[in-house]
């Protein structure tokens, strides 16, 4: 999945990002205060524009790729890259880790990237980048509803979002039951924010990697690893021809890994230690007025009705998981 997924709840340490997984990071009992700089609003213009973006560089990249394979490969070197970079300014033991803590990443990163991500790069064969964005951000709704399985029970502005973010997903499929768009993309999309959503609940409940970055390097590794055997068990290996795939593919794909899996993903580990949570939160809701932005004026993509009105119905509801439950 390429939008950040909101984790709701104050006492999870981790929130899972889009276009990768987000770092795992320790909850103290009484967070310093933090001053809001240039350099926070900086970030978060990066992670605003370039998480928002992701969505139509995938929408691009499957113009001519397969879709399994080109996420694959968009993860497994963004993965190796990190590591790199990991080993290089920490050495190589920063990237140590026992077997259990590889496991639980290895599990961590099927569930975000082959089932949440790989899912949605499927889905966008058959729907617009707008629409797949406004689908994803249910998914803290979807966390909501995880926590209160397990006893956690949410406050009344958190239950009051999840209810207005399943009505906002009950308008957004109207286009695919009405025929507009494909109702397989649809129920695509659904399935993988609650993958997304399992994974990032799951998440902070394994014994992960230690370091934040260390884990997110070993997940894109194993879910693109994941999305490439999945691309050949389908056969998209079969007439696939490199020199038919369109220059403007190819650097949606380099797009995606450099700055969507990389600079992004920096700037959002870095804002979680710099910057207040509340502040940071907002991406959730950000994210996806960008992307249906982006669709519509690189793309063209109609705004329907149904999209608008589920849309702000969406965003609405997760305005209120994060403003709530993020203080409850």
């Amino acid at each position: 999945m390429t939008s950040p997924a909101v984790d709701p709840a104050p006492e999870t340490p981790r929130t899972a990002p889009a276009p990768a997984p987000a770092p795992r990071v320790p909850a103290t009992p009484s967070a310093p205060v933090r001053r809001i700089t240039g350099a926070v609003w900086v970030a978060l213009g990066i992670v605003y524009v370039v998480w928002g973006s992701t969505y139509l560089g995938i929408r691009i990249v499957v113009e001519t790729m397969p879709p399994f394979l080109s996420a694959g490969t968009r993860f497994v070197t963004a993965g190796l890259l990190l590591a790199g970079i990991i080993a290089w300014r920490r050495g190589p033991e920063a990237l140590k880790v026992t077997r259990r803590e590889l496991g639980s990443a290895v599990l961590v990163g099927l569930l975000l990237i082959l089932g949440g991500n790989g899912l949605v790069v499927l889905a966008e064969t058959s729907i617009p980048s707008g629409l797949a964005a406004l689908l994803i951000s249910v998914v803290p709704a979807w966390v909501v509803l995880l926590k209160a399985t397990s006893g956690q029970r949410p406050t009344a502005g958190g239950l009051a979002g999840v209810l207005l973010g399943l009505a906002g997903l009950a308008v957004l499929t109207l286009p695919g039951l009405s025929g507009e768009v494909r109702t397989s993309g649809v129920l695509l999309v659904v399935v993988a924010t609650l993958l997304w959503s399992v994974g990032s609940f799951s998440s902070a409940r394994l014994p992960m990697p230690k370091d934040p970055f260390t884990a997110s390097a070993y997940e894109m590794i194993a879910g693109g690893l994941g999305g490439l055997l999945v691309g050949l068990v389908r056969g998209e290996q079969r007439g696939l021809d490199l020199a038919a795939i369109s220059g403007r593919s190819w650097v949606a794909l380099a797009g995606l890994i450099v700055f969507g899996s990389l600079i992004a993903f920096t700037a959002y580990a870095w804002l979680l230690q710099a910057a207040p949570l509340s502040l940071v939160a907002t991406y959730a809701y950000v994210n996806p007025v960008v992307a249906v932005a982006l669709g519509a004026l690189v793309l063209n993509e109609a705004l329907t009705w149904s999209i608008v009105l589920g849309g702000a119905i969406v965003v609405g509801g997760v305005w209120l998981i994060v403003s709530t439950e993020r203080r409850g």
